[in-house]
């Protein structure tokens, strides 16, 4: 399937053969018992390897496995209020936000309005300002208070930790 005219060819120990016509490559290969594979089609010549394309496949996707493990998955927990929640509720959810937060994820907090509650949205700022000072040094405000529908919402981040 490599349709240019010269590639340049690299061994199945990593050794350089140089640059040869494709046809020359595919021989090569052959009499090796191995498969040309392209490794680099933008290079100039396109460069490729002779090498076993089923344990070429297998590696890669062994890589690719390994890759996804060593990912970190940000979880985003969202804590709910209202404007006329308790001051002992939001106690309780600052702790609730302080354990995500702790864990490693990411907390978006959003006061939500009923009926004629959204005439009013400076009760919701005071409850989003004293719910960050609540979790103090913990959080680092990633998303100053935004409204969104019948929501005003904030996102906090887990604070970077000091080494």
């Amino acid at each position: 399937m490599i349709r240019v005219r010269e590639v340049r060819v690299i061994d199945e120990n990593g050794e350089q053969l140089g640059v040869m016509p494709t046809f020359e490559a595919l021989r090569l290969a052959q009499e090796r018992s191995l498969d040309l594979v392209e490794v680099a089609p933008n290079a100039a010549p396109p460069v490729c390897r002779l090498l076993d394309f089923g344990k070429f496949q297998y590696e890669r996707q062994k890589r690719e496995r390994e890759a996804r493990k060593a990912q970190k998955v940000i979880e985003v927990k969202e804590i709910r209020l209202r404007p006329r929640t308790g001051e002992h509720d939001i106690n309780t959810k600052a702790r609730k936000a302080l354990g995500f937060l702790e864990e490693g994820s990411k907390v978006k907090v959003a006061v939500r309005f009923r009926g004629r509650e959204i005439t009013h949205p400076e009760v919701a700022r005071e409850q989003l300002a004293d719910f960050v000072e609540k979790l103090g040094d913990a959080a680092v405000i990633e998303q100053q208070p935004a409204m969104e529908g019948p929501n005003l919402f904030m996102l906090f981040a887990p604070a970077p930790t000091k080494k």
